[in-house]
């Protein structure tokens, strides 16, 4: 915890309880593995430029490491078709993503916020290859001394 959070809590008192019981809570980090989205992406120059100024695999190690020092497992998942699979049925449709932002399943009829759909697919994967045995992919902690 960084001094100024530290000040913060000695503050206000002690830290809400899910805070200081994060790591014991039987939860994980499931993130997708986007390992070669820059060459996947077909975009315009302005935007290949600012996604080539973002640091994919700095920010998936900052969240391992931190998980780890909580003992939170990280797990990575294909992103395949999450943006196009019902997070209540699973169908999966191209037709389910109207626009960027909305998706509405041609099954079920459940609509809700693209982003916020996606997350729960990438939760449901992550809990799944958890659920078969996967070891977490946050790397051992080292001590440099």
């Amino acid at each position: 915890m960084t001094r100024s959070a530290s000040a913060s809590w000695r503050r206000l008192g002690a830290p809400p309880t899910p805070f200081r019981q994060w790591g014991s809570t039987g939860r994980g980090i499931a993130l997708e593995d986007l390992g070669g989205i820059r060459e996947r992406a077909r975009l315009r120059k302005p935007q290949r430029t600012a996604l080539h100024s973002w640091s994919f695999h700095q920010l998936g190690s900052f969240i391992a490491y931190k998980a780890k020092r909580a003992g939170v497992p990280v797990v990575h998942v294909d992103p395949a078709y999450t943006s196009r699979e019902c997070s209540r049925c699973h169908h999966i449709e191209r037709a389910n993503r109207p626009s960027q932002a909305t998706f509405t399943c041609r099954s079920c009829g459940f609509a809700e916020h693209a982003d916020h759909n996606a997350s729960h697919n990438i939760g449901h994967r992550g809990w799944w290859t958890w659920v078969r045995g996967a070891e977490s992919q946050a790397p051992a902690l080292t001590l440099i001394a």
